[in-house]
């Protein structure tokens, strides 16, 4: 730290212990200077030789017959007026980056100008900052901190915005010219030398300075990284790192995604001026911290306009995200756990950066106005698309939890990531089936709808054994996996795969996913999305673990093995479950055909004689022929 001394006499002022300061010296005090309760017994000549403010004072107690002159607004108090009073004596007075401020302020109000005599206290002050003090890095900070107690006059006399510009300019100097004390780490260092005396040589890094300004309070630390971003010299990258160290200095629990009780103002003042410094340039922060800022504006009820920034900026980078850091705890007096609809509202703002950008263009043609729109490709890469299907899935089985969470939010959530082409779909079975745990009352049309988010086809075995045991699912899920464990079985083992028949077959050919009711009558609806009994259950396991032995067993035996395991799933779906309601129709329609009815009764029996020839044709088809046939489904 640097200091100035001025004056060279000794300092002779005495105290008598009852607020009263005096010098000593031969000739007694001929004025009285009082100053918030302290009275200074001093000489006129050497104070009213540097100090206007004094002599218009002292003119106006002659004229009312009083030797006390009361001074008490004078910046600093008695500690500054005593400074300036040696300095008038010609005392040695030593100025520092903890006074100085003090000191100039105090030298204002006495008006201890250079037209009053030359080579005055503020001078000196005013060559002591430029040359000395706004020069050195750690100066400067601890003279900006100490302007505040004397604004705004320290805003009047230019001292903060000096400190400010000082600091900027020093933020931005080439890192090679930067002297960077290692004294808070020299532990540290020490241990990556093997414990050596000698300390190596390192490279300063360019946010060398972002700690120091953690110091600052919110008002000048935003002064000073705004001075820091006009001189454009530090790129956006340092700039958030400064941001980051700041909200962990600043914001007790915000490094662990909390807010802990505090003032609950200043801290909002200090999130919402964090948000609104963020560099423009993309990945300048990273995702965590955007998110973790997004946590606590929520925490502390900022506006709509902070929370709409920080989820734009959140959608630009969500592939870095993870599942933990996306649990965004909801208001207190909300019923979920967790808040979904901001999450929605981020992963929407990340998808709807692959859409097709359109711009318009206005040209001027003979008098008319044309408008002209071209369409652009969108700018997300497949990898950053994947990253975050595994990070949705991941957050739906974790508020999936949540026993209070509708089903509509984790379908909206869900079905916004559809569209992204994921090799497997495990994760998704997993918050599925995590939900109908948590939720076991939902309807029958919210289960279909979340079941129909899942593509059978992309389950692994595992799930696919896990599915099959699964009585929350509904029936059609389980014969999907089913038939499409079974057409993959085929598929690695190079035999045919077994046919259906011809209404169930090309039903779940059709999608692979839920399925479509297209290709099936509405009146087997209920049928299918019910939930198979404990006997059913076993049946289909025990049908799944037969699969499994086939496959090891060999290409012909897995062909008529493949046969009559679907023959018998099928069977035991259709005849005991599924067209329970279609028999009943086909009986009764066939009765009134043979009364002149309407052509109900033989669209059904059509229908049935179908399914019965579809199922004569697998048991008898050729492995060319079954080829063929898998070949169009997979």
């Amino acid at each position: 730290m640097k200091f100035m001394k001025i004056g060279s006499k000794l300092d002779s002022f005495k105290t008598d212990g009852t607020n009263v300061r005096y010098v000593e010296n031969e000739l007694a005090s001929d004025i009285s200077v009082v100053v918030e309760g302290s009275r200074f017994c001093l000489h006129k000549f050497p104070l009213l030789s540097k100090c206007a403010c004094l002599q218009k004072l002292l003119s106006s107690t002659d004229r009312n017959n009083t030797d006390d002159i009361d001074i008490s607004g004078i910046p600093g108090g008695p500690t500054a007026f005593e400074t300036c009073a040696k300095f008038c004596y010609g005392m040695t007075v030593t100025l520092s980056a903890y006074n100085v401020v003090a000191t100039r302020c105090a030298a204002e109000y006495l008006g201890m100008h250079e037209t009053v005599e030359k080579g005055n206290l503020i001078y000196k002050i005013d060559v002591f900052l430029s040359s000395s003090l706004f020069r050195s890095w750690k100066d400067s900070i601890i003279v900006l901190q100490t302007t505040k107690p004397f604004l705004p006059l320290s805003e009047d006399l230019k001292l903060v915005s000096l400190c400010i510009d000082a600091i900027a300019t020093k933020a931005c100097v080439d890192v090679s010219q930067v002297e960077w004390s290692y004294t808070y780490n020299k532990k540290k260092l020490a241990e990556e030398n093997n414990g050596a005396d000698s300390i190596k040589a390192r490279d300063v890094p360019h946010d060398w300075w972002v700690e120091d300004l953690c110091e600052l309070e919110i008002d000048y630390y935003k002064r000073v990284i705004m001075n820091i971003k006009t001189k454009c010299i530090l790129g956006g990258e340092v700039i958030g790192e400064a941001l980051k160290a700041y909200g962990y200095r600043r914001l007790s629990g915000f490094n662990k995604g909390v807010m802990e009780q505090g003032d609950l103002v200043k801290h909002k003042t200090v999130i919402e001026t964090l948000v609104w410094l963020l560099p423009a340039e993309k990945n300048s922060v990273s995702c965590g911290f955007l998110l973790k800022l997004l946590k606590a504006v929520t925490m502390v009820n900022s506006g709509e306009v902070v929370k709409e920034q920080l989820i734009r900026r959140i959608g630009q980078q969500l592939e870095e995200a993870s599942m933990a850091e996306l649990l965004i705890k909801s208001h207190q007096g909300s019923e979920t756990l967790y808040d979904v609809d901001l999450v929605q509202k981020i992963v929407m703002e990340f998808m709807r950066r692959d859409k097709n950008s359109e711009i318009e263009v206005q040209d001027d043609e003979d008098g008319f106005e044309v408008q002209e729109v071209r369409k652009f490709p969108g700018i997300l890469s497949e990898a950053s698309k994947l990253m975050v299907a595994k990070v949705i899935d991941s957050y739906l089985t974790e508020i999936a939890k949540d026993p209070n969470l509708p089903a509509s939010k984790f379908i909206d959530v869900a079905e916004i990531v559809t569209s992204i082409p994921r090799p497997a779909h495990d994760a998704l079975y997993r918050a599925i089936d995590m939900f109908l745990k948590e939720h076991p009352g939902i309807t029958k049309g919210e289960k279909k709808r979340m079941c129909k988010l899942m593509d059978c086809r992309k389950l692994s075995v595992e799930a696919c054994m896990h599915a099959v045991q699964n009585d929350r699912l509904p029936l059609r899920v389980v014969v999907q996996v089913l038939f499409f464990e079974q057409v993959r079985a085929a598929a690695s083992s190079g035999s045919s795969t077994p046919d259906l028949p011809r209404g169930m077959g090309r039903e779940l050919r059709s999608c692979g996913t839920y399925g479509s009711s297209r290709s099936v009558p509405t009146v087997m609806e209920d049928e299918w999305e019910a939930v198979a009994t404990e006997e059913e259950m076993r049946a289909l396991k025990s049908e799944i673990a037969a699969l499994k032995l086939q496959e090891e067993s060999g290409r012909k035996s897995m062909d008529r093995a493949g046969v009559t395991a679907i023959s018998k799933i099928r069977s035991l779906i259709m005849s005991k479950k599924i067209f329970g309601k279609k028999v009943q129709l086909q009986s009764k329609g066939g009765g009134e055909k043979n009364n002149g009815g309407g052509g109900g009764g033989s669209d059904s029996s059509e229908s049935l004689g179908s399914m019965n020839a579809a199922e004569e044709t697998a048991k008898n088809a050729t492995p060319s022929r079954n080829l063929t046939r898998r070949v169009s489904v997979s």
